[in-house]
């Protein structure tokens, strides 16, 4: 009977989710309900409930869980100072007499607004906006166009530092230690975020270099779908070189500062998002700045900013006995200290713009409210998962994968076809709470690396922003879309990109070192 509640539980919570309501209080709701049925048929144990508030509570007090509002943060303010326009108008110049240039233009900034905010719908839509009706005016395929750009925004959800990697870095670390727990593993160590961006680094790139060479064998094959463009009278490469330059280096540049803070060990993914989200201030103050003194002062709060970390990297003794320090120790603290200073005076200064537009108050509320949304969907989730586990639906999930033809190959084919039908009408942070805490552990239990199946869970989790009919990628490029570009061209112009992204996890299944060698590296 409990058995029969948990799989009805899970089942009428899918079609409320599928039925539009609202996530959080679906599966808290859905979850209390069928408690309250579960005690009055004796099925389910009422002492589960009272572990509810020792299970909420370290959920929103966990360190690692301050990245998610800090990366949405650093997104939205990247995505508001429009620098986003800059790159693609830059590169588009500059690839543009290539065949299909303005389509790879178009990956590669997909790919570095990926690294650098991490939303897939300000991304999709941003591109949607500047470059569908450019690649439209150069006759461009609609199809061609419209896939490119869906396909670009959702880099974001695979190329760190991303916050679906966040979150379900947090939850593989979670399975992982309750596999450890539940079913006699060895302890081998935790699963950090850190881990989890290293090992989807390089198949995120493998992503993007394969969408740049569809798109120009499919230049090439039928050039009438992605014309080259001829460059303007009068203008040399080298002036659309340095532009591009200009457009891209800030960017560039605090990618590499937040990952590789992350990926060096020298930063937690919390700090390194808190770096992150100070750098898109100082970028945003220095894009949108009406003065020259506005403009340095941006600037010298980032040198002092990137000086001060130099020199805490060095581990400069900062003791506070005097006494102790060295010659050269007593220079860098003072050094440090107006480091220091120049960087709060700068960024004090460099957020007066910011806070007159009224920009930082609209990326505040938005950050505010994308966080809200996560945390409640936590919530819910968290209620719905211990609940199904007080009926046995844990062990019910553990036997159907143990019982699977093909042994745990067979079980890991079953749980990826299931989160990418799901993928169809469910969100990625809702499959994330709801299925990987109860289908990780089981699969953790016969070996697998958490890396490696957390790496194909994302890519999993990205090619459902893709898959018609309800790809939430479609949904954000359709509303932007010009007229000429119709819903059928649209889902033709996505399944190449969807194959892709299918042969990037079978990939990946075969040669699992493309996901474990870079987080292996880096432990050594």
């Amino acid at each position: 009977m409990g058995e029969i509640l948990a799989i009805a539980m899970f089942a009428l919570a899918c079609i409320g989710l599928m039925g539009g309501y609202n996530v959080a209080f679906t599966l808290s709701g859905v979850s209390l309900i069928f408690a309250a049925l579960g005690v009055a048929t004796g099925t389910f144990e009422p002492e589960f409930l009272l572990s509810l508030p020792g299970r909420i509570y370290p959920l929103i007090t966990r360190e690692i869980l301050m990245a998610v509002p800090l990366f949405v943060f650093m997104g939205v303010m990247l995505e508001k100072s429009r620098i986003a326009e800059d790159l693609l108008e830059a590169m588009g110049d500059l690839f543009g007499p290539l065949k299909g240039g303005l389509g790879i233009s178009v990956v590669f900034v997909g790919a570095l607004l990926a690294a650098s905010t991490g939303i897939v719908g300000a991304t999709v839509v941003t591109m949607g906006l500047l470059s569908l009706p450019t690649m439209l005016k150069r006759n461009y395929a609609p199809s061609l166009a419209s896939g490119s750009i869906a396909a670009s925004g959702t880099l974001g959800q695979i190329i760190p530092p991303s916050i679906v990697l966040v979150i379900l870095g947090d939850q593989m670390s979670n399975a992982y230690q309750e596999a450890q727990r539940s079913f006699g593993l060895e302890a081998t160590g935790v699963v950090s975020v850190g881990d989890l961006f290293a090992g989807a680094l390089l198949p995120g790139l493998i992503l993007v270099a394969l969408y740049a060479i569809y798109i120009s064998i499919t230049a090439y094959l039928k050039p009438a779908k992605a014309p080259a463009q001829d460059w303007p009278e009068g203008v040399s490469p080298w002036a659309f070189i340095r532009k591009t330059l200009i457009a891209m280096l800030p960017p560039i540049f605090l990618i590499i500062a937040v990952l590789g803070s992350i990926l060096s060990g020298y930063a937690t993914p919390t700090r390194g998002a808190a770096l992150g989200a100070l750098g898109a201030i100082l970028l945003a103050a220095y894009r949108i700045a009406p003065t020259a003194w506005g403009r340095r002062a941006a600037l010298f709060a980032a040198i002092g900013l990137v000086l001060l970390v130099g020199i805490d990297i060095t581990g400069v003794d900062m003791r506070f006995d005097q006494n102790d320090w060295t010659g050269i120790e007593r220079v860098a603290v003072v050094l440090a200290l107006t480091l220091a200073g120049l960087a709060i005076i700068g960024t004090g200064l460099s957020m007066l713009p910011l806070i007159k537009n009224k920009q930082l108050g609209d990326v505040s509320r938005t950050t505010m409210h994308i966080t809200c949304m996560v945390f409640v969907i936590l919530i819910g989730a968290t209620v719905f998962t211990l609940i199904f586990r007080g009926f046995g639906g844990d062990e019910l999930v553990g036997h159907l994968l143990a019982s699977a033809p093909g042994g745990k190959w067979g079980a890991l084919a079953l749980v990826m076809l299931v989160m990418f039908i799901m993928g169809f009408f469910l969100d990625f942070i809702e499959i994330t709470f709801v299925v990987v805490p109860l289908v990780a552990p089981p699969l953790l239990a016969t070996g697998m690396d958490p890396i490696w199946l957390g790496v194909l869970m994302a890519l999993n989790l990205q090619t459902s922003f893709l898959t018609p009919p309800f790809g939430f990628a479609l949904f954000y490029l359709r509303g932007v879309a010009p007229p000429e570009v119709t819903t059928t061209a649209l889902y033709r112009g996505v399944l190449p990109f969807i194959l892709i992204q299918i042969f990037v996890i079978l990939l990946i299944i075969l040669i699992p070192g493309i996901a474990t060698k870079l987080p292996t590296m880096m432990l050594n």
